[in-house]
């Protein structure tokens, strides 16, 4: 399966409903198999876009590990964790410290048997605003997320921050219009899409549709909802 083995972040300013400007941070990374390097790697990188005056910063689906999905190994539940938790706590610290809006995507340990596929909203104080869970969870080969999560049951919201309303969807949700939908019309004026999108070997001779499909369905929903879709 490829997918996941470069490092950048890209910013982007964007003029919301109020005539502010917004600079966003798309942090993508290699993740490994070592959380606390990866902890370590993301944190540099939330540094770098907050130096060229990123406000709002994402971070990758399940950054804190590689893409362990691939295979239903009971091992893996190991790596979840509850929010607040451990990884939200510190990076709330850094939150607070750089005066920006983390979006932290977790494995999140909700209570015993009960796992999610999350994200953790941070704002620039760093309380949590929000927590959205993943609800469109896929079942195929490579991608055994079922075996592993819970759908969210919280409905799609948007999260009010210093910088603006915010909302949040996990990877497969992009597929689906009715999520974005209801969150435009909860007020969000940004959504983004953490992703752990990855293909197999198999597909490689159409990756480039996929590539193509992919990013005109993420300009959709930003077209026909009217905000601002931050995807990756």
């Amino acid at each position: 399966m490829q997918g996941r083995n470069y490092h950048f972040f890209f910013l982007n300013k964007m003029q919301n409903i109020d005539s502010n400007i917004r600079t966003i941070g798309l942090i993508q990374m290699a993740c490994t198999s070592d959380p606390e390097h990866n902890f370590q790697t993301a944190t540099q990188y939330i540094r770098d876009a907050a130096k060229q005056e990123a406000q709002i910063i994402c971070l990758p689906e399940l950054f804190l590990s590689n893409y362990f999905c691939q295979t239903e190994n009971p091992k893996h539940f190991s790596l979840a964790e509850p929010i607040p938790g451990p990884t939200s706590n510190a990076f709330a610290q850094l939150a607070k410290e750089l005066e920006i809006v983390l979006i932290i995507p977790l494995f999140e340990k909700r209570t015993e048997g009960i796992y999610h596929n999350s994200a953790v909203i941070l704002d620039a104080d760093g309380s949590i605003a929000g927590v959205y869970r993943k609800m469109h969870i896929p079942d195929d080969p490579c991608f055994y997320e079922k075996y592993y999560f819970t759908p969210g049951d919280s409905g799609f919201k948007s999260f009010s921050t210093r910088y603006g309303k915010v909302s949040v969807l996990i990877c497969w949700d992009q597929w689906f219009p009715e999520a974005a939908r209801l969150a435009a019309l909860t007020g969000a004026q940004f959504l983004f899409y953490p992703t752990a999108i990855g293909f197999q070997e198999c597909d490689l001779n159409e990756s480039e549709q996929q590539i193509s499909a992919w990013e005109i369905m993420q300009k959709s929903h930003a077209i026909s909802n009217g905000l601002f879709v931050g995807f990756y």
